[in-house]
């Protein structure tokens, strides 16, 4: 992002937030979808994003940071609409959980997979995105979503072997 409109952002410029409106909008819509799945939820949440970020955008002391800043706000905005709706953890059988420590699998199928998140429960998808997609390690995102490390770690296993099942019952 341009230094410039950016400075122009925090002196509250309109025409310079609608720019940064623009360039950002389709990137952040396409975070908040990979954690919410009704898209009145998504358009709440961006609202409430670019409100955060046009708010807070005085705090922002390097202008190459900007995007992932962005991202961030957009991810806890998701995070907090979940914890909101109360349907952030689901019940999980005894034969799915696995308190093995995951690692990040192979995405070379990322389109595919992340058309496939839409079928996960709210809290499985939330927590793939945070550990596969946004990098988080299980101690921060228990932490974020105030449960526990094994509870983060059996729900993303939970995840992958649905996203497993879904992706050979479509032959991708």
């Amino acid at each position: 992002m341009e230094q410039e409109l950016l400075l122009e952002c925090q002196r509250s410029d309109r025409n310079a937030q609608r720019k940064v409106y623009e360039k950002m909008a389709g990137r952040l819509y396409a975070v908040c979808r990979r954690y919410l799945k009704n898209d009145e939820d998504i358009e709440e949440v961006l609202a409430d994003t670019f409100y955060k970020i046009f708010t807070k955008i005085t705090q922002l002391q390097n202008a190459d940071t900007f995007e992932a800043w962005a991202r961030k706000i957009a991810v806890n905005e998701c995070l907090q609409k979940l914890r909101s709706n109360k349907g952030l953890l689901i019940s999980l059988e005894e034969n799915f959980i696995d308190h093995s420590e995951g690692t990040t699998e192979n995405l070379s199928l990322e389109k595919d997979i992340l058309s496939l998140l839409n079928f996960l429960p709210e809290g499985c998808r939330a927590i793939f995105n945070l550990f596969a997609i946004e990098g988080y390690p299980h101690k921060e995102i228990a932490a974020m979503l105030s449960i526990s490390e094994g509870t983060s770690k059996s729900q993303l296993n939970f995840a992958r072997k649905k996203l497993q099942e879904l992706l050979v019952n479509q032959n991708i």
